[in-house]
């Protein structure tokens, strides 16, 4: 027997959307699906609805406390092994749930799956794929960003008896610090298959929030991390600030009114933005990427381990130019450079470190990978703008 799949709809007054959700969920080819809709008591016609699809799903409609709070709901009632939510604006893409099924069967370690997905407009059509997906990576998930697109996660329903499910006090990043939780204590991984679409309108919550949202958001990261500021509080917070900043100096001087200085304003905040994004940040590249390839500086999150005391990294340098060969590679925990390896042209290379018992053991050990040469593919005649090192093969605690 194959496992029974649970998907959690929640929905409050999206009558005009649910139908398409219910349609891409029912529509899969995944035999053992268990549809649950839980509804806040809409006043729509999201009700004529549910009715008309009654013998194929499970509803309920009555007050709830919010999003999280009706998700949690579904998921207590739900009776799979496997379970997901899709939000009642939202759709799946055909034959995603027996992608992500197919690979947690394979993988028998993993407790959840995500992959790719697209954005769409109000009327259901693609406008581009989600930008920020990229393969896990525990240190980015708390100090870069959500890259996760939730519309695309699976996970295996046994984890909530460890981790508990969402956290109901949050409104804007309840998928964020779930995703986080469960990268903590379990394996988690990325799938290159397009699973699902976010649907972007003017009433979607994430368009909202302001400067609520980025304070909850800020919350998440400090609870889950120990930096104060890392690139996500400033990725989060240029959208909330720049208009109550601008607006300050607009209010201090006057002669902003003129024309010539709207347009300059404009420039002004596409300026501010690059400093932040490409300066400050410095992150902007996913590294590692998809393909193994690291970039000449790439930061790890580990759960401490008191039995796992060993430090052990894989790579290969034997698709690197000769101009950035031999390198250096630095290895720094939790901010202390640990040592320095000079590595040449190996298709397999391998350092091992002893981590000290000295090393305070906060709740995560973050390794940091530094090289000090580089290379642009796109500089030999490969269609390949990045910046790279070497490709890492494996990186982890023993």
């Amino acid at each position: 027997m194959r496992p029974l799949v649970s998907i959690v709809t929640p929905s409050f007054n999206q009558g005009r959307f649910i139908e398409e959700t219910i349609q891409s969920v029912l529509s899969q080819d995944y035999p053992y699906l268990e549809y649950i809709v839980v509804d806040g008591g809409s006043g729509d016609n999201t009700l004529e609805i549910l009715r008309k699809y009654e013998s194929r799903l499970r509803w309920i409609s009555e007050p709830d406390r919010g999003q999280s709070h009706a998700i949690n709901k579904g998921f207590r009632i739900a009776r799979g092994e496997i379970v997901a939510w899709l939000n009642s604006d939202d759709t799946y893409l055909p034959g995603a749930i027996s992608k992500a099924v197919d690979y947690l069967e394979k993988n028998p370690s993993l407790m959840m799956v995500y992959g790719e997905g697209y954005l769409i407009d109000e009327n259901g059509r693609v406008k581009c794929r989600f930008p920020a997906t990229e393969p896990f990576n525990l240190w980015r998930l708390i100090y870069y960003g959500d890259y996760i697109l939730q519309q695309t996660a699976f996970m295996r329903r046994q984890l909530f008896e460890h981790i508990g499910m969402l956290d109901e006090s949050l409104h804007y990043g309840m998928d964020w610090d779930l995703w986080i939780r469960i990268g903590k204590n379990f394996q988690m991984a990325y799938i290159p298959e397009y699973l699902g679409n976010l649907r972007e309108h003017s009433t979607a919550k994430t368009y909202g929030g302001g400067l609520r949202r980025f304070e909850e958001l800020v919350k998440i990261i400090r609870h889950h991390g120990n930096r104060r500021f890392p690139p996500a509080y400033f990725n989060y917070g240029w959208e909330p600030y720049q208009e109550a900043l601008l607006e300050k100096i607009h209010r201090s001087i006057p002669w902003l009114e003129l024309e010539w200085f709207s347009k300059a304003g404009s420039f002004l905040r596409k300026l501010i933005a690059y400093l932040i994004f490409k300066r400050i940040t410095k992150l902007s590249q996913p590294s590692p990427f998809a393909d193994g390839w690291l970039s000449d500086r790439a930061s790890f999150l580990f759960p401490q381990s008191k039995d796992k005391r060993t430090l052990r990294l894989i790579g290969s340098t034997q698709h690197v130019p000769d101009q950035a060969l031999p390198q250096t590679i630095k290895v720094l925990v939790n901010g202390k450079m640990v040592l320095q390896e000079k590595v040449s042209r190996q298709d397999h290379f391998e350092i091992t470190h002893l981590l000290s018992q000295e090393i305070p053991a906060p709740p995560l050990l973050e390794v940091t990978l530094r090289t000090n040469k580089s290379f642009v593919p796109s500089r030999f005649g490969v269609n390949d703008h990045r910046r790279l090192s070497f490709q890492l093969k494996e990186i982890n605690l023993v």
